[in-house]
């Protein structure tokens, strides 16, 4: 069981990260949080009643106080960030028992343990803002989708941002591939396959390949071709928490996996060709995945069929307008194969990019 008193988030700890302060003297209930610090990958500062050292019960980001030492803290420094933690399903008085310390929460174990590993990862890590995440979907096959989502990834990881590429079409070829590093070390899918939880993301970022300045989650080249949709979910909550931004190289069907994608997408891309063929298929997906996601836009690509341009494209399907999708004329010749799409700064490509970008973090900014 978990409540809440009040909803104000936990003080940021100074540089991001900071230690848990756990208060008790009940020896089973610290095994407990312990093991859940653990777990969370968190090394506490443990005390049996309120630290004498100043400064230590004011600074750390999150304060576990056990049920059993509400009284010894009650007259401490009032702050954000305190979970008064209990065993008694039944005990009534523990809510009291916040009140009188001036608690964010009250967690009764073992119910509550997700909750808590979950906000104990949160300070280990240092939790900020999360990565505007952006999935670039083909309104047909072969509408370039994936060279676009290389060249976002490239240009945004050019700026400074961090940055993730995520492949999510496991019959796509690879991503890392595209980008010149299949034999680079580190981590694809298959290694996640059984993650469930939460997933460090830190310890994410560490074990995927760094190819151009950027993290990529690729396919190997092995038989799986399917990840579970938990495990989905998990690996790319943990990419959204160390910020920056995610791109994210999406199929054009609509299975459990990719929905749990739509759902931590901010921006979706539908590329579509200037064709009446390729927009009739385009507005099909489009259907599928704005079932999901609310926020999807129409990038074009020329050439153009008679009687249609960009702002037609889009009049069409009825969605809005990101622009005209370039073409990179390095990549077109014998010797660009292993060119990164959006690698050439002055490229009319990449300047699309970065001016999406512009736009994209603008808005969040102003959000």
């Amino acid at each position: 069981m978990t409540g809440t008193v009040t909803h104000d988030p936990p003080p940021a700890a100074p540089g991001g990260q900071g230690r848990p302060l756990i208060v008790t003297e009940d020896t089973e209930l610290l095994d407990d949080l312990l093991r859940l610090c653990a777990a969370a990958g968190a090394t506490p500062e443990v005390r049996h009643s309120l630290p004498r050292r100043r400064g230590s019960w004011e600074s750390a980001p999150l304060v576990l106080v056990g049920d059993d030492a509400a009284r010894r803290v009650r007259g401490a420094t009032r702050r954000r960030g305190v979970v008064l933690v209990g065993r008694d399903q039944d005990d009534s008085g523990v809510w009291r028992r916040a009140v009188e310390i001036g608690a964010d929460h009250v967690l009764v174990l073992p119910d509550g343990e997700q909750w808590l590993v979950d906000r104990i990862a949160d300070v280990a890590e240092g939790v900020g803002r999360p990565a505007l995440t952006v999935g670039v979907i083909g309104g047909r096959g072969g509408a370039g989708a994936s060279t676009l989502a290389c060249a976002l990834a490239v240009t945004s990881a050019r700026e400074g941002l961090r940055t993730l590429l995520v492949d999510a079409d496991p019959l796509g070829g690879g991503l890392d591939v595209l980008l010149g590093g299949e034999t680079a070390q580190g981590l694809r899918w298959p290694a996640f396959a059984a993650s469930r939880g939460r997933v460090g993301g830190g310890a994410l970022e560490e074990s995927l390949p760094e190819l151009h300045a950027l993290r990529v989650l690729s396919w190997d080249r092995g038989d799986r071709v399917a990840v579970p949709p938990q495990a989905v979910r998990a690996v790319l909550a943990a990419a959204r928490r160390r910020g920056g931004t995610v791109v994210v190289d999406l199929p054009r069907r609509v299975d459990d996996g990719v929905a749990e994608v739509l759902a931590q997408l901010d921006v979706g891309l539908l590329v579509v060709p200037a064709e009446l063929r390729a927009v009739a298929a385009a507005g099909r997906v489009a259907s599928a995945v704005g079932m999901v996601l609310k926020d999807v836009r129409v990038a074009v690509r020329g050439p153009y069929a008679p009687g249609l341009d960009d702002r037609e494209v889009a009049r069409l399907l009825g969605l809005p307008l990101v622009g005209e999708v370039p073409v990179e004329p390095v990549l077109l010749r014998p010797d660009g194969g292993r060119t990164p799409p959006g690698a050439a700064v002055r490229g009319p490509l990449a300047r699309f990019c970065k001016e999406f970008w512009e736009r994209a973090l603008a808005e969040v900014g102003s959000g």
